[in-house]
């Protein structure tokens, strides 16, 4: 669902009660937009042969607009007003609707239904529905979250039940098939990035290790695909986190807090590199198990303080049902300042299905428009991993941040140390352990590059195409926000840059004050003014 446009979410209906402005208000949701995956339909009963192309046409429209997902509200007029249908009006909608599903190769699930006091002795009710059909030029729909979260709240045992499909048994147990390392085994805590799939399959069912043996099955079987990027919670790996955030372009963020030790460790400084960086972020509240109610809601009210603070402007959202989880997803998409609040366990799995729920209805946060115009943009791939496979030669993993890259594609890379692009050839393509023939700006992929020198190349580096013609820069100005600094930030100070997926140390040449302070140097004590640097 693009940003941008009003939320679907049903308002509460019922309190017949209620005064008549009051009434009205509860009648009448924001007016259908144009563009977006959002379609209201007042009743789709017995519609002739032209009208059934018409609506056909529509839907693949709203597919489109949502790269393979649409919501449609029945019962609805296009102004916003809640209408709703008697129970054989909104049967024979719902099997029209499920024709036109059919003509285009979509499947439909029932979201959720509500009764609504209208001006009418029978209950009329509204049905809301996820259309879901995997578009013709791309195998499945790709959302990537990024997992943040202080050192021992459970990130990777949240991953480990939700992608494996069994509960943990309380002492780690689900975390170990995520762990890249021996020492991650034995301290049980993740020094470096790794990556987990959880699939839906288009009828909305999770698709995981449970029913699937390899990667590959789990991608042929679903029609959308949430890859987590489980990042370090320890401030020792610290810089291994930003440059997870930075470099693989996650959609949005989880951020993961113990119930039983609340806001602690880096929790806060990971909560401010997703604002920095302008991710959308979710909190889970884990462990709800090991703790009495008391302490949980002292938790979510602690959450609900720092996201209400100046810094943050957020407005939380505490996920109690399902229903919530729909309008909790159609709102996240709409608007990047509504932060949904989940608690739960993964050892006892309370209000586990809740989190499924919101992913699977989770939308696409960029529109078809923007992801046509970087398709429509020169290649650019970065690379973030460098591997040597046998009898395959060089492959490099990252993602494409613009353009199209097919097999054969002739492509340059750098920069080298001397500041020069090298010619190579794209020989095969891979997403999610799967052959792939096609990559499209923003999906991420392993790309095998033949005999090319391996020791040629290193992290942080792209692969473009030659009529960009590519240049390099070693001086550049930046605008700043000093946020802590134990000493003396001055001209000279050495810093570690992150731009995407580049890593570099740097010198700081000027600083040009927007404060009426010293032009050579510059403390943190608060709050600070943008700063220019050179």
């Amino acid at each position: 669902m693009p940003r941008g446009q009003q939320p679907p979410c049903l308002p509460p209906c019922g309190g017949g009660e209620a005064k008549d402005s009051t009434r009205s208000e509860l009648l009448k949701a924001s007016p259908e937009a144009e563009d977006g995956n959002i379609e209201y339909k007042l009743k789709l009963v017995n519609p002739s042969q032209y009208r059934f192309e018409h609506l056909v046409t529509q839907m693949k429209w709203r597919l489109q607009e949502g790269r393979g997902e649409a919501v449609y509200q029945i019962g609805v007029e296009d102004n916003g007003l809640l209408v709703g249908l008697a129970e054989e009006e909104m049967r024979a909608s719902l099997k029209t609707l499920h024709r036109m599903a059919e003509k285009v190769g979509a499947d439909i699930t029932v979201l959720r239904e509500r009764e609504v006091d209208y001006d009418s002795d029978m209950p009329r009710k509204i049905t809301e529905v996820l259309v879901r059909k995997v578009p013709d030029n791309q195998q499945f729909l790709d959302l990537r979250v990024a997992v943040l979260g202080n050192v021992d709240s459970g990130k990777s045992t949240l991953l480990g039940v939700l992608t494996q499909g069994e509960l943990d048994n309380g002492r780690g147990r689900a975390r170990l098939n995520l762990f890249r390392h021996l020492h991650e085994i034995q301290s049980g805590r993740t020094s470096s990035i790794s990556f987990e799939i959880l699939g839906f399959n288009s009828k909305g069912e999770v698709v995981n290790y449970s029913d699937s043996r390899t990667a590959e099955e789990i991608c042929e079987s679903s029609s959308k695909m949430i890859t987590f990027i489980d990042l370090a919670g320890h401030h020792k790996y610290l810089h291994t986190t930003i440059f997870g955030l930075t470099s693989y372009c996650p959609d949005c963020a989880l951020l993961l807090v113990s119930a039983n030790t609340g806001i602690a460790g880096t929790t806060r400084e990971h909560l401010g590199l997703a604002l920095a960086l302008k991710v959308p972020f979710f909190i889970v509240v884990s462990k709800v198990d090991l703790c009495a109610k008391t302490t949980v809601e002292r938790t979510v009210r602690q959450l609900e303080r720092v996201l209400k603070q100046p810094g943050c402007h957020k407005v939380p959202m505490l996920v109690t049902s399902e229903d919530d989880a729909v309008t909790a997803a159609q709102q996240f998409a709409q608007s990047p300042n509504v932060t949904p609040i989940f608690t739960l366990s993964s050892v006892s799995g309370e209000s586990l299905d809740l989190l499924k729920v919101f992913l699977n209805i989770l939308p696409p946060l960029t529109n078809s428009k923007e992801q046509e115009e970087l398709m429509q943009q020169l290649t650019e791939f970065q690379v973030d991993e460098i591997y040597t496979v046998p009898e395959v030669g060089t492959v490099v993993g990252g993602t494409l941040s613009s353009g199209i890259c097919r097999e054969g594609d002739q492509l340059v890379v750098g920069p080298t140390d001397d500041g020069c692009f090298l010619e190579l050839r794209v020989c095969s393509i891979q997403r999610n352990r799967s052959a792939c023939r096609v990559l499209r700006a923003g999906q991420a992929a392993t790309l095998a590059l033949g005999d090319f020198d391996r020791a040629l190349l290193r992290k942080g580096m792209v692969m473009v195409s030659p009529e960009m013609n590519p240049t390099i820069c070693s001086v550049f100005e930046a605008e700043i926000v000093l946020l802590f600094h134990a000493t003396t930030f001055r001209r000279g100070f050495q810093v570690t840059v992150h731009v995407g997926n580049v890593r570099q140390t740097a010198v700081v040449e000027k600083i040009h004050a927007k404060a009426p302070e010293s032009h050579t140097s510059h403390r943190a004590l608060g709050p600070q003014l943008p700063q220019d640097l050179g």
